[in-house]
């Protein structure tokens, strides 16, 4: 009999600017199904593919949100240029596109929530999961900037559902992954790039840091610019 756990849902995207491929996607793909221990504490992944498409991706999350109950929500991202894995700390009121989604739309400056707030925090244990993924001898660094595409629209439209009618308890966040190996070689020359074994094992360690946390460790991750 399949023990009944509680739920850790992750979230990738579909390859989007002309990429084949999207790590996110992948990472998620690997864990599904695993089982995350920390301590005495245990929860089970449940992956999700989300299209890059402004809307459409926020609405997919809510319905898994929906369905899943989850204890906590993972969405994982793109973002091209990053040498290590990278928590995001806020989500902005704020879609403005540089490129078309996958659908053709190209918001500018326009709210992801007309009567939301300017932010929201990720009330995931940011630090807490840099530290476990360091740890664990992956590339990691917070960040706090989600830009204003699709995986910022994402991260504001979850923790707007969480802090209005979400599961109790739920907490949320966004984490944005780098290339892989095989996406490092561009028209602009070489760029950061990330083995896709040490990117799972970065997220696995990120979720079991989520596991362990309630509340975030006391460390430095402020930057000065």
């Amino acid at each position: 009999m399949t023990e009944t756990l509680p739920t850790l849902l992750v979230t990738g995207f579909e390859p989007f600017g002309g990429d084949t491929v999207n790590p996110s996607e992948i990472v998620a793909a690997a864990l599904h199904g695993s089982v995350v221990e920390a301590g005495t504490r245990r929860a089970r992944v449940v992956a999700q593919r989300l299209p890059c498409a402004f809307g459409d991706a926020r609405a997919r999350l809510a319905a898994a949100v929906d369905e899943w109950r989850p204890v906590a929500v993972l969405a994982l991202g793109l973002a091209a240029g990053r040498a290590g894995l990278t928590p995001e700390r806020v989500a902005i009121n704020l879609a403005d596109a540089r490129i078309a989604d996958n659908a053709g739309a190209q918001p500018r400056d326009e709210p992801v929530a007309a009567q939301g707030p300017a932010a929201y925090f990720s009330t995931l244990p940011v630090k807490a999961m840099v530290a476990a993924m360091r740890e664990a001898g992956v590339p990691a660094e917070l960040s706090l900037s989600a830009g204003s595409f699709v995986c910022n629209e994402l991260f504001y439209g979850l923790m707007h559902q969480l802090a209005a009618s979400g599961p109790a308890g739920c907490r949320g966040g966004f984490m944005h992954l780098p290339l892989l190996p095989a996406q490092a070689a561009g028209p602009a020359g070489l760029r950061p790039s990330v083995a896709l074994e040490l990117q799972v094992a970065g997220v696995a360690a990120a979720l079991r840091a989520v596991l362990a946390h309630e509340r975030d460790i006391a460390a430095a991750g402020g930057q000065i610019a």
